[in-house]
């Protein structure tokens, strides 16, 4: 198990390199640079640049070398502990995302814990009672928590909050008073009572997917012929049930993880544009158009390892509740 892990890992390692050079070239494919998108600005303000100017800018910011010696001289950095410049706002990019990646994480980790606490007893609910009352209103909702996009949900909660309950404003993860505070007790408590809407906005689409994977695993793991003898044998229900079905159809749920961190924050981008979030979703955007290269780069870098690590724990979560899994590794030593 312990040579498999580390295969795993230097396979995630490989799998970052891959996913910095693709980020760094595709962010380079479009016409122009930081440079270009910055004169069009000021030429549109009326603000004349000339052609030394520009070139002046682009030395500055070594965007006048080739792609290649731009991401070398960028991994170099890296490895230094830096990300280099993020040239719209003239700081360091780790300056520039600060906290923005911490709550980031934590507003992702927030919809994960919400995905797995209610599709998980769901699935396994509409599965055992399929075709009730219960499993029709579950798979409805789910359809509508597909249908219905997340920003679209947002502002009918908006909506609905200033209308009939006359409540200004939702958004955002702290109170006005504590947004600009140092972080206290006090400020990680308005944190946490402000999490449960943008989680449940973020997580309700991935809520429903997940809910109907369960369920559809469940039914065909309640249909075999050991699930049929054990119930023969008077086994009670709740155990027949628990036992070997339910960790036998989790395999596919668990495997959801490695996507459900990524796809969260990068779909949370109109969602926290729409709510005030202070994460990192409206900065990439913002980066993409500016095409600020180092900080663009970097955000797309860090939904690199967050996939990578959210495939790391779900086939460690595979392992742990699949038998077969382990017993598949040790013989094949």
């Amino acid at each position: 198990m312990v040579s498999y892990i580390i295969q795993r890992f230097v396979a995630g390692i490989l799998t970052i390199i891959a996913a910095s050079i693709i980020a760094f070239v595709v962010i380079q494919l479009p016409p122009g640079d930081y440079v270009t998108a910055y004169i069009a600005n000021l030429q549109a303000t009326g603000t004349m640049v000339s052609m030394e100017e520009a070139a002046a800018l682009r030395i500055q910011y070594g965007l006048d070398q080739p792609v290649y010696i731009q991401y070398l001289k960028w991994v170099g950095l890296m490895l230094r502990g830096n990300f280099g410049m993020a040239m719209e706002y003239n700081r360091p990019v780790l300056e520039v995302i600060g906290d923005r990646m911490t709550l980031t994480v934590i507003v992702s980790f927030a919809a994960v814990v919400f995905i797995w606490a209610l599709s998980l007893p769901i699935g396994i609910y509409s599965a055992v009672r399929q075709y009730s009352i219960g499993d029709y209103i579950f798979t409805f909702i789910g359809f509508i928590g597909i249908a219905v996009p997340n920003f679209m949900l947002a502002l009918i909660i908006m909506y609905v909050s200033y209308r009939f309950f006359n409540v200004q404003s939702i958004g955002g993860l702290f109170s006005p008073d504590m947004a600009l505070q140092p972080w206290s007790w006090a400020k990680v408590w308005d944190l946490i009572t402000h999490l449960p809407l943008p989680a449940i906005v973020l997580g309700l689409a991935g809520m429903a997917e997940v809910v109907r994977i369960m369920r559809a695993n469940l039914l065909d793991e309640l249909r075999k012929p050991y699930v049929v003898t054990a119930r023969a044998k008077g086994l009670a229900e709740h155990r027949v049930i628990l036992k070997y079905p339910v960790r036998a159809a989790l395999n596919p749920f668990a495997s959801t993880i490695g996507y459900i961190f990524p796809f969260i924050v990068s779909g949370s981008i109109i969602v926290s544009l729409v709510l005030s979030l202070p994460t990192v979703g409206p900065l990439l955007f913002k980066a993409l158009i500016a095409q600020d290269l180092f900080l663009a780069a970097t955000i797309l870098l860090l939904l690199a390892v967050l996939t990578v690590i959210g495939t790391f724990i779900s086939d460690l979560i595979l392992m742990w509740i699949d038998p077969r899994i382990r017993f598949g590794m040790e013989g094949s030593k």
